[in-house]
């Protein structure tokens, strides 16, 4: 039992592994990172939050995440503003936006390539188990 359970860990790895190499070697002829296209993808989502919040929703740590931030604010993809009290907010300026959109172009085509062996039922089912795996954890 064992042994099979650690091959589909080492699956689930395998193909994020293969996925994440393809999506930062493609993202490089568009400017940028997966870590950072990640991180305009999160402050995308949620305009004004904070490090410790966007460090959560790209699964780095705070101190990770500002560095990242540090290097999205010099390249001017990335505004921070003050916020309540000692809060930082985070916001895209229009070049952060436009890396954001020339990345999901992108990862797209990255994505497609990476899952055309499946079927769209095949995907939709991974899918379906992979939410539950994630909400059953979550919970």
């Amino acid at each position: 039992m064992h042994g099979e359970l650690q091959e589909l860990g080492r699956a689930v790895k395998q193909a994020q592994y293969r996925q994440h190499r393809a999506l930062d070697t493609a993202l490089s002829a568009v400017g940028t990172t997966l870590a950072q296209w990640d991180a305009l993808r999160a402050i995308s989502r949620s305009p004004g939050a904070s490090a410790r919040e966007l460090a959560t929703a790209t699964f780095q740590t705070e101190q990770a995440f500002g560095t990242l931030a540090g290097r999205l604010t010099a390249q001017g993809q990335v505004e921070r503003r003050p916020g309540h009290g000692r809060r930082i907010e985070h916001h895209l300026t229009p070049a952060g936006e436009q890396v954001l959109t020339a990345g999901h172009t992108v990862a797209d085509e990255v994505l497609a390539a990476c899952f055309s062996g499946l079927t769209d039922t095949d995907r939709t089912t991974l899918l379906d188990l992979l939410r539950r795996l994630t909400a059953a954890r979550d919970a």
